[in-house]
């Protein structure tokens, strides 16, 4: 499965472009400001239905006009399918599949995976646990259905039980009976997604170490520790027992919702101890065990969004990422980079049949 071409049309600073891709790798070249990014972010949307910068839908309409839409055809193993997106300004959001348009984004999840390294992942070091958690939660529906159904329900109940706790104290009022009524839908949704994060972390940790050494050269040893309330005890007596501290916090304290992942390197925290180099080659070695993770779950190639690849690596280490991605052949991959000539000895060295676009 692989992107064949794209149509963008008033997407962020784009007015309109088209592109006819190669199978292997594309890159993107020109200077800062020229809309690199925002390709990538095109294809991230085709992917997962939206920005990967986080940004509002609407904040993606190019300036001063009504709409933007994305267009793309993805090539199968037994047929062709096209993907497209509108977004036009107080309105919702439509995804098509082959004209048809999805009832929920959801279910567009996992059609085409997606893995982005980008300059914008050295968030996941420095930021705090939430960033961490969205990872994670993206990592893992990518693949899992039911694990992104049961989120969803997760954080719609912990809305529904963190009203009710706000209700209470502005009314100065509190009714056990009216609060344990969300318990039960909290401890299902909550402990089957405890599991299967605890289960992933646990599956793809060896694979991040194995990359890590190879883009690395270096002699570090690299973990990943997911930390959750769960490990120290069930979810219904972390309920119960903290439910004089919820009522006077009016949210709810603990749960999964507040699980985190710790990145270590020889057993200190990588966002202390790690160099710029170290927590560059951890976050490609995390982005690309996760690549291997999908293709090994789904039998699909992720394509593979290489934002600003040369940022904080020098050449050498760059060149072994691509060789060692097109090696393993992860797939389709997109690449931008603000030198051309660089990108071209680099890349045309490893694959002849690789696409180069100037943007201007």
């Amino acid at each position: 499965m692989f992107v064949k071409n794209l149509k963008i049309i008033n997407f962020k600073n784009h007015p309109e472009k088209s592109f006819d891709f190669s199978s292997e790798i594309n890159c993107f070249v020109g200077n800062n400001g020229a809309g690199k990014t925002n390709i990538l972010d095109a294809l991230h949307y085709i992917s997962m239905g939206k920005s990967f910068l986080g940004n509002s839908d609407f904040q993606n309409i190019k300036e001063d006009e009504n709409f933007f839409s994305i267009e793309s055809e993805i090539e199968g193993e037994e047929k062709n399918d096209i993907i497209k997106i509108l977004l036009q300004k107080e309105t919702k959001k439509i995804i098509k599949k082959n004209e048809k348009t999805y009832e929920r984004m959801a279910d567009h999840i996992g059609f085409l995976p997606s893995v982005m390294i980008s300059p914008y992942d050295a968030n996941l070091i420095s930021d705090g646990g939430e960033s961490r958690r969205k990872f994670l939660d993206a990592m893992i529906s990518q693949t899992d259905s039911e694990y992104l159904f049961n989120l969803i329900q997760y954080q719609k109940t912990l809305q529904q039980r963190n009203a009710l706790l706000k209700y209470f104290q502005k009314n100065r009022t509190f009714d056990v009976d009216s609060l344990e009524i969300y318990n039960e839908p909290i401890n299902k949704f909550g402990t089957q997604i405890f599991k299967k994060r605890q289960f992933f972390v646990e599956a793809i940790l060896p694979t991040i170490q194995h990359f890590y050494t190879i883009i690395s050269e270096g002699n570090e040893k690299v973990t990943v520790i997911y930390e959750s309330d769960l490990n120290e005890d069930n979810f219904e007596n972390l309920l119960t027992k903290n439910l004089e501290k919820d009522r006077q916090l009016t949210y709810t304290s603990k749960g999964i919702h507040k699980d985190d992942l710790r990145f270590e390197m020889n057993g200190n925290l990588i966002k202390k101890f790690g160099s710029q180099g170290q927590q560059k080659s951890f976050l490609i070695a995390l982005k690309l065990a996760q690549i291997k993770r999908i293709k090994e779950i789904t039998n699909k190639n992720p394509i593979l969004l290489l934002d600003d690849i040369f940022d904080k690596l020098d050449d050498n280490r760059v060149s072994q990422l691509i060789e060692l991605v097109n090696e393993q052949n992860f797939g389709q991959i997109f690449i931008t980079d603000t030198h051309k000539e660089r990108t071209e000895s680099v890349v045309k060295r490893i694959n002849e049949e690789s696409k180069i676009f100037e943007i201007n």
